[in-house]
């Protein structure tokens, strides 16, 4: 009843379509999860906009917009991000300006509404498209190009070590060095370099459990965590060294660490009781060394002024300890406190003379997508080839029946890698995502930082 208005739609609903495919090329910076959108969630969308055309005098764009990407579309969408991001995209797509000839799907005007009757006036349009998209289409920054061309090198170099034989290498001299002998001598650097337990009983003494002070249990908690972490990692090292020397038998699972610590990766077997990473082998084992060092560091000196979060084992819990000191402090019930967010324009804990006296001062966040301008204190468009910036440290500072802000701010997710997608643990948290943390957006609506797929990390490897 409808063939001009049905056309356009037609046309707009097609390249959603395309676009939300083709968006997983840039991995977790498109979509969190894979998923599988099929040509079926398409005609079943096509459908529904065809019948409403057909019933309808007024045609229920919000409607249509809420069947696509909470039903049609969204009954695939597992992460509750990719629901956020998923609706924002369709809003561009299904929305009444579309209806208008020359309507922009992006801002670089290449993709409009086409001024065209027939299918054959329509191909000819989508013929003049370019070939290989820019991100700017998807929502995305220029920078996403490099993203994506690095995972498709991550994914080639992972498939070439999978398929490397297990023979010996030859030095620069030309002379034959046993795979046995690297391994064996890189296992013997590691075990020098692995850090001593926490003596718990100890810190159980000098912190002990109070009423007034959750941070007491918490250092307890990460101690307990990387002690379990650190004993798998002594023994395992230990057994293959012995088994690599003929002392004891090798077997599969020693064979999978000596695997792994000759590809220069981290064994399943560590990465299982481990904290959520992706650095190799030899930056892991710095890593762990510098996170070590940081709990000592508060074991010995007392509470720092500025907490590196990106060396904790389990966030969550200490952002929940933080909450409970300033409720019983003020004797204010827990759920009724919630974090309010400030960015302190220095990237130094040295300017940092002494700790908030509510809430706690963090560091060591990085954000993808976008940058933090301190000249305008907002986050801001990136700068060309620089994928991923440091956020200054920030004050998380607590507050009864907080209003969550709706305008001027983005509500920027926070995880511990850049793989985004985690999984629910026993515990009810997520293995990656850790809290929405409300950023400055400068008047920029918040839609364009959704698209932009902007978020913070503890950790970029």
């Amino acid at each position: 009843k409808k063939p001009g208005e049905w056309k356009k739609l037609l046309f707009s609903m097609s390249l959603f379509h395309a676009v939300i495919q083709d968006r997983s090329k840039f991995g977790p910076l498109g979509w969190n999860k894979v998923y599988d959108f099929t040509e079926g969630d398409l005609h079943v969308c096509l459908k529904q906009i065809k019948m409403f055309l057909d019933e309808y005098d007024e045609i229920p764009f919000a409607v249509i917009r809420f069947l696509c990407a909470e039903i049609n579309y969204g009954g695939r969408v597992t992460d509750m991000h990719d629901r956020r991001l998923i609706k924002n995209l369709l809003s561009t797509f299904m929305t009444p300006d579309v209806l208008e000839d020359g309507y922009k799907f992006s801002n670089s005007g290449i993709y409009t509404t086409p001024v065209a009757e027939t299918v054959k006036e329509f191909l000819e349009v989508i013929k003049g498209y370019p070939m290989t998209p820019s991100p700017e289409m998807f929502g995305l920054h220029e920078n996403a190009e490099i993203t994506g061309a690095n995972n498709e090198a991550y994914e080639l170099f992972a498939t070439i070590i999978s398929m490397q034989p297990r023979v010996g290498t030859t030095s620069t001299k030309g002379s034959h060095q046993k795979r046995e002998d690297i391994i064996l001598k890189v296992a013997q650097d590691l075990a020098t370099k692995v850090p001593e337990l926490f003596e718990v009983e100890q810190i159980v003494t000098k912190y002990p459990n109070i009423y007034t002070e959750s941070m007491n249990t918490f250092l307890q908690q990460e101690c307990t965590l990387y002690n379990g972490m650190l004993g798998v990692v002594r023994n395992s090292l230990n057994e293959c060294l012995k088994a690599l020397q003929g002392q004891v038998v090798m077997g599969p699972d020693l064979e999978a660490v000596s695997d792994s610590i000759f590809n220069n990766q981290v064994p399943e077997i560590w990465a299982t009781k481990a904290y959520p990473s992706l650095k190799p082998l030899s930056s892991w084992i710095v890593d762990l060394r510098d996170r070590v060092a940081f709990l000592s560091k508060w074991i010995e000196s007392g509470k720092p002024h500025v907490y590196w979060i990106s060396g904790f084992f389990f966030p969550q819990a200490f952002l929940t300890g933080t909450l409970q000191n300033y409720a019983r402090k003020h004797k204010y019930p827990v759920d009724t406190i919630s974090f309010d967010f400030k960015v302190i324009d220095l990237f130094m804990e040295d300017g940092i003379a002494y700790a908030p006296e509510d809430g706690c001062y963090i560091r060591g966040l990085y954000m993808e997508g976008a940058r933090w301008d301190s000249e305008v204190h907002a986050i801001a468009e990136s700068n060309p080839k620089e994928l991923y910036s440091e956020m200054p440290i920030i004050w998380l500072m607590p507050e009864q029946h907080r209003k969550k802000r709706e305008m001027g701010v983005y509500h920027c997710p926070v995880y511990k890698v850049l793989t985004r997608h985690g999984t629910l643990s026993t515990t009810g948290h997520s293995t990656s995502f850790i809290m929405y943390m409300e950023l400055p957006s400068n008047k920029i609506d918040e839609k364009h930082w959704i698209l932009r797929g902007v978020a913070l990390f503890t950790a970029l490897k």
